[in-house]
């Protein structure tokens, strides 16, 4: 269990590494080239991994109880809804990002849709994740 907690946290600062690159890239680069395609692909994968690393921990860990009062609790309330749904909205939003990226025609389209999708993801992703300095949430870096 511990491993896949651990997998699931480290392998985020890989899937936010992506992300960052891929936004950058949607706001640098002129001329849309493969490496911009596979980067945007590489980001939609590994927070598809996540997805499925999370589900297995949502159902598994001890921080998701639907206990009475679980709402009061912020622990409880955190996994087993918050970052849940936090996290479902932003890998969403990465998938309809490049989705339409992947259809679009021109260049400027393709940045477009990167820029609006995955920038409204990051900013669901930092929201939710269970940062070390929320120190009811008991998170560390790693």
């Amino acid at each position: 269990m511990q491993a896949l907690v651990s997998a699931h946290s480290g392998l985020r600062w890989i899937a936010l590494i992506l992300l960052l690159l891929a936004i950058i890239n949607a706001f640098t680069a002129k001329d849309f080239q493969k490496k911009h395609r596979l980067i945007n692909l590489f980001t939609m994968i590994s927070f598809h991994t996540q997805l499925l690393l999370g589900l297995v921990l949502y159902f598994t860990s001890k921080k998701v109880q639907f206990v009475e009062g679980w709402m009061k609790n912020d622990i409880f309330r955190f996994f087993g809804m918050e970052h849940l749904l936090g996290m479902l909205l932003a890998i969403v939003a990465i998938t309809i990002g490049h989705s339409k990226s992947k259809k679009a025609t021109e260049a400027a389209s393709k940045f477009k849709a990167i820029q609006l999708w995955y920038v409204l993801a990051l900013i669901l992703v930092l929201a939710f994740i269970p940062w070390p300095f929320r120190s009811a949430l008991g998170a560390g870096w790693f």
